[in-house]
């Protein structure tokens, strides 16, 4: 068992965990490969209830329910998108706008890929806001989505013809996808609760000082 990946944690309260998850792996055991919630369960020694997901490539925060009063009250939150999530990603190019909304249906496209539609009967909704670092030559992107499609903030920079930096799916390779869950925000019964985790691993560009508060580029702008 000692050679199973270390999933640190990030908060506990006595509801629920909140830990980071590295990037390549998954939610749920697959192929002989531990998932993540049996990963966290086995290090914590008690059963433990996923609230929301990411994406295998995706690393940073993730909710986990330590009771099922828990799961059922933060499941609720989340489906209903009162809990406010940030998104970290980089990638090259230069997007067909520097800041505002991506709006529209979510199409299945090619072999599990997905595609961003003009129609807007059922679409995902996705804020940003980004900073090129010049030294770097590297855009990064601040992703506040308001709604949960599969692949939504993927496709959304796809969109703007600057596919995330390393994500296979809608681009190019790299040493990893660099989308990260940067930070989470929500009230709950006993008040509000605000975590913030930077990403631990790749080659990421410098953020500017004003993201320190990864909220706070989304109170002004388009």
């Amino acid at each position: 068992m000692s050679d199973l990946p270390h999933i640190p944690v990030v908060a506990d309260h006595p509801d629920w965990l909140a830990v980071y998850k590295p990037e390549g792996i998954g939610m749920h055991s697959e192929s002989g490969e531990a998932g993540l919630v049996v990963l966290v369960a086995g290090q914590q020694d008690r059963p433990l209830w996923p609230v929301h997901r990411l994406d295998k490539v995706t690393s940073g925060l993730l909710l986990l329910a330590k009771n099922a009063e828990a799961a059922a009250r933060l499941s609720a939150l989340f489906a209903e998108h009162r809990i406010e999530k940030v998104y970290l990603a980089q990638a090259q190019g230069k997007p067909l706008k520097k800041q505002g909304w991506i709006k529209g249906d979510m199409e299945k496209s090619r072999n599990g890929s997905y595609k961003l539609a003009r129609s807007q009967s059922n679409p995902a909704i996705t804020r940003f806001v980004s900073h090129f670092d010049e030294c770097a030559g590297k855009r990064l992107y601040l992703l506040r989505p308001f709604t949960g499609k599969t692949h939504q903030l993927r496709v959304a920079l796809k969109s703007l013809g600057c596919p995330i930096e390393g994500d296979e799916r809608y681009g190019q390779a790299s040493d990893r996808t660099y989308l990260h869950a940067l930070a989470l925000r929500w009230t709950d019964d006993d008040g509000e609760h605000r975590l913030i985790a930077p990403p631990t691993t790749g080659v990421w560009g410098d953020l500017p000082d004003e993201w320190q508060d990864p909220w706070a580029p989304f109170h002004t702008g388009s």
